[in-house]
């Protein structure tokens, strides 16, 4: 015979199926190594020699990529706790658009220097005072740690090495190339006045070739071929419609009556007057080619065709939009004639073929646009796909630049100052938040240490040595992990050219902060019974999920 359980009170009030856990083993422990597990699985991907992880989503999509956003966004972590990490570093991809894995990592790290200091005998409020104390004298120290100041934003030279550092991270070996692409996409369509807007640098994925094929053109590039006869115009005065390009019907039904042939004939030629008035009165404007967002009427393409018109049609209401910037038009409603206010203007709107793959390029030659586009190019989509993500990156470093200019020194060597200034805070911290205080300041060393892993050196010799290269309070600052070398060895990242931003170290170590002080004031979790209702068949994609 079975023993009988008896519920507990808490139990009484809920639903059946409903959860309950509390307590030091069956909340807390639980939350800590839900986070540590995940940040374990995410820091192999850490530095520009880490490892790839290859996702497969719940769409069947393979991912093959070493971007912690990509992975976490595609992983659709469930675990409570573990989900309060992912949120903050998904708040770092937003506020900085990179350094989503250094949170995710110093967060996991934390939480699990938390653990051995409850096992120790600590309370979770103990440790989080020490924590914030340590994460606010963190704050102070970087403001001191800043080794470069970019002068000019709008200067190539200055701000290629920034971008280099961040985009070598996603893809070693082509840092080089891409941060050349990035400066000049960037540069294209920074403002004078206004602040960056990453939304205006486009990418445009074309099958073929290799990744050194990329190019940056400035305006705008489409998969798609032209509906008219013409396929390249120079200063083309350009016409958009967010509309089918085709004569207009009533709001309401009416009947025509025909009597004889003779009307019948009469009608449709009346209806080929109106459409050819329509497209005179459009030449008449100006205008050399027309862009539309949906169906092109046949009758419409042979007056155009006739009248030495080009036609393009587009099928995203948002491609018209980005295109309306880059021409400087005004989308119009309807078919009608437009002002010369509305009328944008392209120095060449061109088809060309790239690969086997036709494009139309709208091509601008003044230095400044509103929209700049990156062609690239590579032999699969997920090395095309992989390559995005490193331009994403970089196009964002260009965008935290240009609201705070100063860098700190890359290559670990931040953090392992961080850590070594903060032991010291600790030491002089008489209460029991030392304890914190110092467990916070070990965390940063994983840093290196990550970083020395996924190169292949060992990392106790690494770590050792960037610790008695900072013993120099003056040179030794600036002294980061060398992963070029063969042997454990540290060099000075300056010299090197190899920064991290302010804001972004600022922001992470921030997020994190909050994100392991939120797991940690955490005492019971309660689930509420799942709804009901029929679970979606497994091996087939939902349509709406895309």
């Amino acid at each position: 015979m079975a023993m009988h359980v008896p519920k507990s009170y808490f139990q009484h009030m809920m639903k059946d199926g409903a959860k309950h856990l509390s307590g030091m083993h069956e909340a807390v422990y639980s939350n800590l190594e839900a986070c540590t597990e995940l940040y374990k699985t995410l820091k192999t991907c850490y530095g520009p020699k880490g490892l790839n992880k290859m996702i497969i989503n719940h769409l069947s999509k393979l991912f093959v990529t070493n971007d912690a956003a990509t992975i976490i966004k595609e992983l659709e972590v469930q675990h409570p706790a573990a989900k309060m990490v992912v949120l903050a570093s998904q708040q770092q991809e937003a506020e900085c658009g990179d350094g989503t894995n250094f949170v995710m990592i110093l967060a996991g790290t934390l939480l699990e220097k938390a653990t051995d200091l409850l096992q120790a005998g600590l309370s979770p409020s103990e440790v989080i005072k020490g924590y914030e104390l340590a994460g606010q004298k963190c704050l102070e120290v970087l403001e001191t740690l800043c080794c470069h100041t970019v002068k000019d934003v709008k200067f190539k030279d200055a701000i290629v090495p920034i971008i280099k550092s961040s985009v070598a991270s996603k893809q070693d070996g082509y840092e080089d190339f891409l941060a050349d692409l990035i400066a000049d996409a960037c540069l294209t369509v920074m403002p004078v006045k206004r602040t960056f807007n990453v939304d205006n640098v486009r990418t445009c994925k074309i099958l073929g070739s290799g990744v050194l094929s990329s190019v940056c053109l400035r305006g705008m590039v489409f998969k798609r071929n032209v509906e008219s006869d013409i396929t390249s115009l120079k200063d083309a005065k350009i016409a958009v419609y967010s509309c089918p390009f085709d004569i207009g019907t009533t709001e309401t039904k009416g009947t025509v009556l025909i009597k004889n042939a003779e009307e019948l004939k009469q009608f449709s030629i009346d209806e080929e007057k109106l459409i050819e008035n329509t497209v005179k009165d459009l030449k008449a404007a100006g205008v050399t080619c027309i862009v539309s967002g949906g169906k092109v009427g046949d009758m419409m393409l042979h007056f155009a065709n006739k009248h030495g018109m080009m036609v393009v049609r587009l099928m995203s209401k948002w491609d018209v939009r980005r295109l309306c910037k880059s021409i400087q038009a005004t989308a119009l409603p309807s078919v009608t004639t437009p002002s010369p206010e509305e009328i944008g203007f392209c120095s060449v709107v061109e088809l060309e073929e790239i690969g086997d793959t036709t494009v139309v390029v709208f091509r601008q030659a003044r230095e400044e646009n509103a929209m700049s586009t990156i062609i690239i190019r590579g032999s699969t989509d997920n090395i095309m796909d992989d390559i995005e993500r490193a331009i994403d990156d970089g196009v964002n470093t260009v965008k935290v630049l240009t609201r705070d200019q100063r860098c700190l020194p890359g290559g670990a060597a931040t953090e392992i100052e961080l850590a070594k200034q903060l032991m010291s805070f600790g030491k002089q911290n008489p209460g029991i938040e030392q304890y914190a205080i110092k467990k916070f300041a070990e965390a940063f060393e994983i840093f290196p240490k990550v970083l020395a892993e996924n190169t292949g050196l060992r990392a106790n010799e690494v770590l050792a040595m960037m610790y008695n290269a900072h013993s120099d309070t003056v040179s030794g600052i600036n002294m980061g992990v060398d992963l070029e070398a063969d042997n454990a060895d540290v060099i000075d990242v300056v010299e090197r050219q190899i920064y991290d931003l302010f804001l972004t170290k600022y922001w992470g170590i921030k997020f994190a902060v909050n994100a392991a002080t939120t797991v940690l004031v955490v005492d019971q979790i309660i689930m509420a019974k799942p709804a009901g209702g029929p679970k979606p068949r497994q091996g087939q994609a939902d349509p709406d999920d895309d």
